[in-house]
């Protein structure tokens, strides 16, 4: 329920909770959603409050008003600067939503040429390689495969690396990833592998993003080539 107590206002709190409703899944792309009186009631709002939160909802592109049918969910995005370093967790936060990430591989590997020679790696040194699944609000959005130089980041194969990687690099170990480098963006289709892995159908489109990541000294950080789903997600420049 809302907290009137709360130095946030009533219709922006209303707003939060029907954000989550809707990217939780509660209500569904293009479905309509409870009228206005059956908001007041459920939140124990007046219906101007609701009508307030309503409108902003609208005018930021999550519902869609259709005169003499209703209001219903329009297509919802999570918003990002092209930029890499606008991190996941960021984003999630930025579009007033949470996020949480789990582990699906994780592994040291014998780098290939092109890995090698990025990561700037010596001849006989390894590489981590960390992909996680990463959730926005209860839905997974993005596929992170990240390549890190073994000896300086061998402390990543014991991490939970369930919250923000940047945030933990910086605030505990004090690398500051704040470098990027050339990025490449581009439009694929799920396969089987990673359709499975983020729960949508093989063949939906997805954002890919590769990308290397330089800390305060100049040194790389690590490789990234993401998976973000197409539908979900809109970059700006």
């Amino acid at each position: 329920m809302l907290n009137s107590d709360h130095p946030e206002p009533l219709y922006i709190q209303l707003k939060k909770a029907i954000q989550s409703a809707i990217f939780n899944g509660v209500y569904q792309q293009g479905e309509k959603i409870p009228t206005e009186l059956e908001l007041s009631d459920q939140y124990n709002v007046s219906r101007i409050t609701v009508r307030k939160a309503v409108e902003e909802l609208a005018q930021e592109g999550y519902l869609t008003k259709r005169q003499g049918k209703g209001t219903f969910v329009s297509h919802v995005k999570i918003g990002r600067k092209i930029e890499h370093l606008v991190g996941f967790t960021a984003a999630c936060k930025a579009n007033g939503f949470t996020s949480h990430s789990t582990v699906t591989h994780r592994e040291v590997i014998e780098p290939d040429a092109e890995l090698q020679g990025a990561l700037r790696l010596e001849k006989t040194e390894k590489a981590i390689y960390i992909q996680r699944k990463r959730y926005c609000g209860d839905s997974p959005l993005m596929l992170e495969n990240n390549y890190y130089p073994q000896k300086r980041f061998s402390f990543l194969m014991e991490e939970s690396l369930e919250g923000s990687l940047y945030d933990l690099l910086r605030d505990k170990y004090g690398i500051d990833p704040n470098q990027p480098g050339e990025s490449i963006l581009e439009i694929v289709l799920a396969d089987e592998q990673k359709a499975k892995l983020l729960e949508t159908e093989i063949g939906k489109p997805l954002f890919y993003m590769r990308t290397i990541i330089f800390d305060q000294h100049g040194l790389p950080v690590h490789v990234g080539k993401q998976y973000m789903m197409g539908d979900r997600y809109q970059f700006t420049l």
